[in-house]
């Protein structure tokens, strides 16, 4: 936010999201002096935007109350950080039925200077993706879609009017956890009171919801994005895993998905917990990720590691039969 214009934007922004502050509040917020902030008020009020100055010990400045701002104001970065959000949600099928992204971009495109515009579109023209895009997947309604966040934020049970795969209607008081979403699908998982067990449910395939006047309460330790990967992969997990990470949680989470694992602060460091059919995957997994770690359960795990060990034991002292034929030193072969 180096020019000015873009200074005085962001005053008005602050302004708009808080009832009153002082000058060296939005000084320090703006990186600017107290005496700037006085300008940027006069620029405001020129511009027709009705910024009020108190004097005294409790001073500061407010917009003047019932003044409606524009709807939307951004900076010509913030512009361009929600357009490439837009073009990627798109990519991935974060999304839902009705056609917003396009109409969207449209709306933000004509507000841009014609220069900011063009050189976006030759960005998104010549954008490239490492990941395949979701264009199947049937998406949610948008109505249903705020619907259960709103209810998953304030613990609020809902009744849905629920359609299965196979095309029947039921439908059921939940308990919304939480919203997740994995593989270009919308999901919400939580306590079907029907079933008397934590479900998952596909949010396109929810026709209504009502939310209801019961409140409820997260298990303590639930994670909705380990849930749900859990439940929609189907596999008959053989061994429950548990694995002392010698690491803070806040790198554990940088390094290993959670649809991979639950993570939980330790005194030791991190507890790993998640479930596996096969332990030399995990033998793998935790030789990969760089850091000393105790096996707390089960103890054929420990087999598994100790024999992929032996394993890259002995490969390290294998030679290859074909010497002299490699790239010299400092030749390059992939990206600069």
């Amino acid at each position: 936010m180096s020019h000015p214009a873009a200074r005085v934007l962001g005053m008005l922004e602050l302004l708009q999201s808080h009832p009153r502050l002082t000058g060296a509040e939005l000084a320090e917020r703006l990186d600017v002096d107290e005496r700037t902030i006085r300008r940027y008020a006069t620029t405001l009020v020129d511009l027709g935007i009705p910024v009020v100055a108190v004097r005294g010990r409790y001073g500061g400045y407010r917009l003047l109350p019932g003044y409606k701002l524009p709807p939307l104001m951004l900076t010509d970065e913030e512009a361009v950080a929600v357009l490439l959000g837009l073009i990627a949600a798109e990519r991935i099928g974060l999304g839902t039925e009705a056609p917003a992204t396009a109409l969207a971009q449209a709306k933000i495109r004509r507000v841009l200077p014609a220069a900011l515009a063009e050189r976006l579109s030759a960005v998104q023209e010549t954008l490239g993706f490492t990941l395949h895009p979701r264009t199947a997947a049937t998406r949610p309604a948008t109505a249903i879609l705020l619907a259960l966040g709103a209810a998953a934020r304030s613990r609020q049970r809902v009744t849905i009017d629920y359609r299965s795969w196979k095309g029947g209607q039921s439908q059921r008081d939940l308990d919304p956890y939480g919203l997740v979403f994995h593989s270009g699908r919308w999901y919400v998982t939580g306590h079907d009171h029907r079933r008397d067990e934590i479900r998952t449910f596909r949010l396109d395939r929810i026709i209504a919801v009502e939310p209801g006047q019961l409140s409820f309460s997260v298990p303590d330790g639930f994670d909705p994005v380990g849930h749900v990967t859990r439940s929609l992969a189907g596999v008959p997990y053989r061994w429950e895993v548990e694995v002392l990470l010698e690491t803070d949680l806040a790198e554990a989470r940088r390094r290993i998905p959670a649809s991979v694992a639950e993570l939980f602060e330790a005194p030791d460091g991190v507890l790993l917990r998640t479930r596996a059919e096969h332990l030399d995957g995990m033998a793998q997994m935790l030789a990969g990720i760089g850091w000393d770690f105790i096996v707390v359960r089960p103890d054929e795990l420990r087999t598994a590691v100790a024999e992929y060990a032996a394993r890259l034991a002995a490969l390290a002292q294998r030679e290859s039969s074909v010497l002299g034929h490699g790239r010299p030193i400092g030749e390059s072969t992939g990206p600069a």
